[in-house]
């Protein structure tokens, strides 16, 4: 069912298919592989802005791939430390490594356990994926 995608174990998970991974006080956000997979060539990414406050739920960028643009929804509420610049350049790594070199952003939580009370961890998540293909 989900073999041929990648969920990670250790990351919380959006409905629209964002992930979380903790890390002490930051929290790196990006799409989960489903959703790259489902967007196919991603070439433009639309990063949150450094420093902006942002909440979970609330569309803080795009990922535009020669199917169609999508907004990107963040995961958590908080203040972003830091954006993947290196996406302007090559977008497609989001395609290649979507936990990895495809991160967008990292961000400094207001409240993580608030926040990850709301997300899926990665067995839910894999049955989320699982139901949207009946």
């Amino acid at each position: 069912m989900t073999d041929e995608v990648k969920v990670e174990t250790g990351l919380f998970y959006t409905s629209e298919h964002e992930w979380a991974k903790p890390a002490g006080e930051v929290v790196t956000i990006g799409i989960s592989d489903y959703a790259q997979a489902q967007l196919h060539e991603i070439v433009y990414v639309e990063l949150p802005k450094k420093d902006a406050s942002i909440a979970q739920g609330e569309a803080v960028g795009a990922v535009e791939s020669v199917k169609a643009v999508s907004d990107f929804y963040s995961p958590v509420t908080g203040t972003v430390i830091e954006v993947n610049e290196a996406l302007l350049d090559s977008p497609e790594k989001i395609n290649s490594d979507p936990y990895g070199e495809g991160w967008i952003a990292k961000v400094k939580p207001s409240n993580w356990e608030a926040n990850a009370a709301k997300l899926m961890d990665a067995e839910k998540y894999k049955q989320h994926i699982a139901s949207l293909k009946h």
